[in-house]
Parts: structure tokens; sequence; C-alpha cells
């Protein structure tokens, strides 16, 4: 990097070596007392650029926008010469990045062409829609997203508009257990129970029962009825295992021919009576 500091008109060279013992320039913060005779600037090195683009369309916009001109209605021969001038510099420069430019170029030539031509009738009759109406939506469409994006990159952004605090804390010498939440504790709670009842233990018990102490219980319960209706006979509140003894109990004293199990018809209910009973 150089720095003028005095530069002076003088020697056939066009450059003194030594003015009044003060450096010409510096180079890296030494002082530099001759002007280099081998230094060699390339003729691109050196480029000024004044607008930079993204796109045909930001060029378009561009041009639109610096002369005031309404977007809805286009002096297409103004921009698009305006336009070509920019896109003839590109080339010479760059053939590849022209190419884009050149296919709006073409678009733009289009247009106008065909608002030199008469109109055309459509075929309902009415006019004909206005052939610089897709590029009118397509203008205002990428204005718009410009737009937004102007808006969030004005938004802070963390590494570019500040950075993440970061603060150093001991560790305390006492242990700090995290809290614990509801939730967290109620499905603690739900996962024990689930374990529980897949852990369930059964407890089996021998119940000594009679078939003679039963037998006894039915016919004291027939004494002095002339009928009792089957299921009238079954204590449903002491188990399947009662039920089954008494049912055998009634087996015994039917066989034994000591009690009758009779029915009126079909589906009718069962009575169950003595078999000495006295009709």
């Amino acid at each position: 990097m150089l720095e003028v500091r005095e530069l002076a008109a003088g020697s056939d060279a066009g450059m003194p070596l030594v003015v009044d013992q003060v450096a010409v320039a510096r180079l890296y913060g030494e002082p530099l007392f001759r002007m280099p005779t081998d230094l060699y600037i390339p003729p691109d090195a050196l480029e000024v650029f004044l607008e930079a683009f993204e796109g045909p369309l930001d060029l378009l916009l561009y041009l639109i926008r610096r002369q005031n001109f309404n977007i809805l209605d286009i002096p297409l021969a103004s921009v698009t010469r305006q336009y070509l001038d920019y896109v003839d510099q590109i080339r010479q420069h760059n053939l590849e990045l022209a190419s884009e430019y050149l296919l709006m170029a073409a678009m733009l030539i289009e247009i106008k062409s065909r608002m030199l031509l008469p109109p055309k009738k459509a075929a309902d009759g009415g006019e004909v829609e206005d052939p610089r109406a897709e590029l009118v939506r397509r203008l205002v469409e990428y204005e718009q997203i410009k737009l937004g994006a102007a808006r969030l990159d004005a938004l802070p952004q963390l590494g570019r508009d500040f950075l993440r605090a970061q603060v150093h804390v001991e560790q305390s010498l006492a242990p700090r257990w995290p809290d614990v939440q509801v939730d967290e504790l109620r499905l603690a709670w739900l996962d024990i129970l689930q374990r529980a009842r897949n852990n369930q233990h059964h407890v089996i018990s021998r119940e000594q029962l009679s078939v003679r102490e039963h037998m006894s219980f039915v016919l004291r319960r027939l004494q002095g009825q002339r009928f009792v209706e089957f299921h009238e006979l079954f204590d449903t509140m002491r188990g399947v295992p009662v039920l089954v003894v008494t049912f055998i109990a009634m087996l015994e004293l039917s066989r034994e021919h000591l009690l009758e199990v009779t029915q009126a018809e079909a589906f009718a209910p069962i009575y169950v009576r003595l078999a000495y009973t006295q009709n």
C-alpha cells in the first residue's frame, strides 16, 4: 500500500530521487525516497463499477425509478435504449453475464414492436391486453420482494449488529437440583402404576366346601315351601365355588329322589320342590 506524502515536479525521469530528504511515499510503513521504475499496472486492474445489479429486472427497475417513470406506463423506447447501452458495456468484459441481460433486451424489443403494430381485436371482441402488462407484473413483484428483503436485512442480526453475551458463572459448591414440572411428576407416577399392574401377585387359597352340607341347606330351604324358583337356591354373593357345590348338591338330591325339578312349558321358569311334598 502506497501512502503518497509529497510529489514535486522535477527531472527528466518525471520524479525526483530525493525531495529535500522527504519520502515521496511510504511502503508498508517504510519511507520510500525513489519511485519504482519497474512498477507495472495491468490495464484492467482498476475498474470502477458505478452500479451493481443483481439481474435484468434489477437493472430495468433501476432505469425506471431513476427517471421517475410510471411503472404502469413505461416509455419503452427510452428505457430500451438505455438498457442496451448498459448491455453493450458488460458484453465487452463478460459475455456470459451479458447473455442474461440480452434475453430481457429481446423481450423489450418484442414488446416495443407489438406496440407499434395496430392492435388486434380479441376473440370475444374486447380490447387486447397491453403488451407491457406481463412485464409490469414481473417488475411489481420483483420490487415487492426486493423491499421485503431490504426490511429483513435491516433487522438486527447476530454476528453483524450484535454479539451473544457470554458470562462465565462459577459452579456453586452446593448441588442445585433441577426443578420438576407437574406434568413430569404425573408421567412418572403413571409409569409406576403401569409397572405395578404388570407385576401383580395372585394368592390362591383352598376353601373346604362340603356337598353334604349344601344338600342339607337345600332341604332346609325347601322345607315348608310348595315351590321355589331355581335361581333362589343359589347365593351369588359367596362366589363361584359355592354356586358350583350348591348345584352339585341339587343334582345329588335329585338322583336320590329327594327333590323334583319341574317346568310347566318350554322357556317357562324352573321350579324346585321336595319330592315327598303333597300337592
